[in-house]
């Protein structure tokens, strides 16, 4: 079966920053919708028309990957409206309540990059923003997406997307 929208494919990979530092890998595969949000655009556009045993080696700009880093996003809140044990590497799905900050998207994931005495440093970009990556993967099977992930646009069971949040090893609050 050809890799067309919409479908399901198994994928394996290695991601890496252009200097050659691990970001993430799949070992197993995991399934993708492809048509939907689980896959960047260029990733999609790279598997399309393809098939079962497709390999390639993509480099992804960060305009094609997770977007340049905005300083802008990054911004202080008061300690006092975490809680005590807030650390470095936590991430919240919105503003945490209390934030001060006016104009906060509500949908954007905020990582906690500083922790000091009176405030906390937050950084609403995602972790990759503003770094060029390379992607190894390897498509291991394709089939028919069923009706419901036509529906929601993704694969409901994998539970995840190829990074449009945070790198594996971070922890959401």
């Amino acid at each position: 079966m050809l890799i067309s929208a919409p479908c399901v494919v198994s994928l394996t990979w290695r991601l890496e920053d252009t200097q050659g530092n691990l970001i993430d890998e799949l070992d197993a595969p995991v399934e993708f919708f492809v048509g939907g949000g689980d896959l960047l655009a260029k990733v999609e556009e790279a598997l399309l028309g393809q098939e079962t045993g497709f390999a390639a080696q993509l480099h992804l700009e960060p305009e094609h990957a997770f977007g340049d880093y905005e300083p802008e996003l990054v911004f202080f809140e008061d300690r006092s409206i975490f809680e005590e044990n807030v650390e470095a590497g936590m991430q919240f799905e919105g503003p945490p309540p209390g934030a001060k900050t006016q104009g906060l998207a509500q949908d954007a994931i905020y990582t906690v990059t500083e922790v000091y005495p009176s405030h906390v440093v937050l950084d609403g970009n995602h972790p990759l923003a503003g770094i060029a990556l390379r992607l190894d993967l390897k498509v291991l099977d394709v089939r028919e997406a069923t009706e419901d992930e036509i529906d929601s646009g993704s694969v409901t069971t994998a539970g995840l997307s190829v990074l449009p949040t945070a790198p594996s090893n971070s922890r959401l609050h």
